[in-house]
């Protein structure tokens, strides 16, 4: 059976490997690699009704009262199959390293949620099962309705072995109040101007910073612990990228790569746009002129103080929108792996993909409009969802992963450690980024 999805992909086919998976702790980093099949007892659906486990990144009550109301409605349509779900959350600490070594250790849940820097890890290590025949033989499916660019990193070899179901675009939300009171320019008109930059970004943010006595721009995530989290969405602006596309060759001391780090250690530590490390803030308190995030950081923000969502803003190599993505697939040493992929239909159907709306963006072009949207995020105008959401969604990349991610995160965050410091020079810090990745990533 072909997937649509391939015709369209713009990284390589990921080579498969047997079905099985191994951890290994070295370091503080977690690896994947291939193993001997089956586990104590995984693999193979039990007689009767089951109990099914997945696990999550999210301990967010709405979160889990949705995933139980689908799973409620699951249960009662298939007594046969299934008894109950168990949605068991994994937070703080090492997600994909704890996740890991339940499989590792013979616990396998079914199911399980990852982001995207680690989806090509899971399909090539083989974590994930194949469920495209589950998908396109479920009545009801709408297997074409899913947007081709958000499957992407979740399908090889014509196959789809997980589902984005939140594919949500990275934007800007900024303080209206903050940037009015330090005279900045209404970022609005900038938009419409065509003057929407990252340049004009972070000169707003430190032009408020600096008059307001608040932190600047603060990216999605730590950049000093989290460097592809809080900037793999930023450097693509850049015509940057961490790696050839086929996941063998460095490419972080390239020349767009470096300008992107010189340009943002500018920003920390000459413009002071940017708090440095270890400096916290919080945008829904009031403490921060400009925020990079996702459509579901309005459900935080009240009526405090004006704000407002806008598209990323645009790079030397122009503008790319970014989503970011939560995948769920059947675990494929889980011990009810079609059971398991049956429910995945169900979670992810028309109907489900709805009710899951209300909090992420789904992969699905039907439910692309103001009206679903609007429940997900009703602080947000029709225009924020419309220019911000779903505009950016339809057209959108992913950050970049690696099948070795749980190897490369750690070494590199090491590396990058030098750089955060007045004195830090780019070229020098990530040639050596390069020289420690080459011989891991070597041969991927």
């Amino acid at each position: 059976m072909t997937s649509p999805f391939t015709q369209d992909m713009k990284h390589p086919t990921i080579r498969r490997r047997a079905l099985v998976v191994g951890a290994a702790l070295s370091a503080g980093a977690l690896v994947l690699t291939a193993c001997g099949s089956g586990g104590d007892g995984g693999g193979g659906d039990a007689d009767g009704p089951v109990d099914l486990r997945m696990v999550m990144w999210s301990a967010n009550e709405g979160h889990h009262a949705i995933f139980e109301e689908i799973a409620d409605a699951y249960i009662e349509a298939n007594p046969d199959l299934v008894s109950s779900v168990t949605f068991e959350p994994i937070t703080g600490g090492d997600y994909v390293g704890a996740l890991t070594t339940q499989i590792a250790g013979g616990d396998a849940p079914d199911l399980a949620w990852v982001t995207e820097a680690y989806a090509a890890q899971f399909v090539d290590a083989g974590v994930f099962s194949d469920v495209t025949a589950t998908f396109t033989d479920t009545s009801g499916y709408e297997f074409d309705d899913l947007l081709p660019g958000a499957m992407e990193l979740w399908s090889a070899d014509d196959n789809v072995y997980g589902y984005p179901f939140s594919n949500s675009p990275f934007g800007i939300y900024v303080n209206s109040d903050l940037l009015a009171a330090a005279g900045q320019p209404d970022p609005r008109e900038l938009l419409a101007s065509g003057e929407w930059t990252w340049d004009a970004v972070l000169e707003i943010a430190g032009a408020t910073a600096e008059s307001q006595g608040v932190a600047g721009f603060q990216a999605p995530a730590d950049p000093y612990t989290q460097w592809n989290d809080a900037l793999g969405a930023m450097w693509l602006s850049w015509g940057a990228a961490p790696w050839s596309e086929d996941g063998t060759q460095c490419t972080m001391s390239s020349p767009e790569m470096v300008e992107f780090f010189d340009w943002f250690h500018t920003q920390v530590f000459d413009n002071g746009a940017v708090p440095g490390p270890g400096e916290e803030f919080d945008f829904a308190s009031g403490q921060v002129a400009v925020r990079m995030s996702q459509l579901s950081a309005s459900t935080a923000l009240g009526e405090d103080f004006a704000w407002d969502f806008l598209p990323l803003p645009e790079g030397p190599a122009g503008t790319v929108p970014v989503v970011g993505q939560g995948g769920v697939g059947v675990v494929s040493q889980g011990d009810n792996p079609e059971i398991a992929a049956d429910f995945l239909a169900y979670f992810t159907n028309p109907e489900s993909s709805e009710l899951l709306a209300q909090y992420f963006p789904p992969p699905r072009a039907s439910l692309l409009n103001v009206e679903t949207l609007s429940a997900a995020a009703p602080a947000l105008t029709e225009e924020q969802i419309q220019g911000t959401v779903i505009d950016q969604a339809l057209d959108a990349v992913t950050k970049v992963g690696h099948p070795k991610m749980s190897e490369i995160n750690d070494p590199v965050r090491v590396d990058l450690d030098a750089l955060w410091v007045p004195d830090g020079d780019a070229q020098t810090v990530l040639d050596q980024v390069c020289a420690t990745l080459e011989p891991i990533i070597a041969g991927s």
